[in-house]
């Protein structure tokens, strides 16, 4: 998918989201985040639009921010119940989460 764009976003200095853009379609997906300490995010929501739908833009934005998480050295606490879900069926990413898959997140 050469016209999907990724890009990460701050809205302030504690919350900010990953977006996700494709050329010519109405909408944007996201991964929402909170900063929640040194080295520390949570994942809060994770949406992408109906025109969207059937794309894979919600597992490029997880891997984006994974790639990003492992770029700049942060842990992701798993809030999102899309983001828990994929790190339960990917255990090893355990480097890059606060949890271990299928433990409760702690905020």
């Amino acid at each position: 998918m050469s016209d999907l764009t990724i890009a990460k976003q701050d809205r302030d200095a504690r919350h900010g989201r990953y977006v996700a853009r494709i050329e010519g379609i109405d909408g944007e997906g996201e991964i929402t985040f909170t900063r929640r300490g040194e080295g520390i995010i949570s994942a809060d929501h994770t949406g992408v639009p109906e025109t969207m739908a059937g794309k894979g833009v919600a597992g490029k934005l997880l891997n984006f921010m994974l790639d990003d998480a492992r770029a700049n050295h942060f842990r992701i606490i798993p809030i999102c119940p899309y983001v828990r879900g994929q790190y339960e069926k990917h255990p090893e990413w355990a480097d890059l989460f606060t949890t271990k898959p299928g433990e409760k997140p702690k905020i």
